[in-house]
């Protein structure tokens, strides 16, 4: 049986977004982040929005982690890069409000339904 579409599926028509192939799957809602980058490349979080200065489009500060071959919320490993007024010295409280703000802990609230792209 099909659920209902949300309410605001009407207005977002199917959109494409570029992951790096081995990125990580993306777990099911409620489940702890997998570093898969599906949300962030979707659109900007409430944090994102203020950082990308956008409401749409994917959130300027997701960045590949190549050591760990995940995708990484830029304001939580380099908010310095990001708030460059920020002193040095209080990169550590930015990366946890960023964590909090997040709610990184929280597990995976994506609800996007992703195809690989056709080789």
């Amino acid at each position: 049986m099909r659920q209902p579409a949300p309410e605001n599926a009407a207005r977002r028509p199917d959109r494409i977004i570029l992951l790096r192939k081995d990125a990580p799957v993306q777990p099911s809602p409620g489940q702890p982040c997998s570093g898969c980058g599906v949300c962030c490349a979707a659109e900007p979080c409430p944090l994102g929005m203020l950082i990308s200065r956008r409401r749409v489009g994917r959130c300027r500060a997701l960045h590949w982690d190549a050591d760990t071959l995940l995708y990484r919320c830029g304001m939580v490993s380099q908010p310095g890069r990001y708030l460059t007024w920020l002193p040095p010295w209080a990169h550590s409280a930015a990366s946890r409000w960023a964590r909090r703000w997040i709610s990184s802990a929280s597990g995976c609230d994506a609800t996007l339904v992703g195809s690989p792209a056709p080789r």
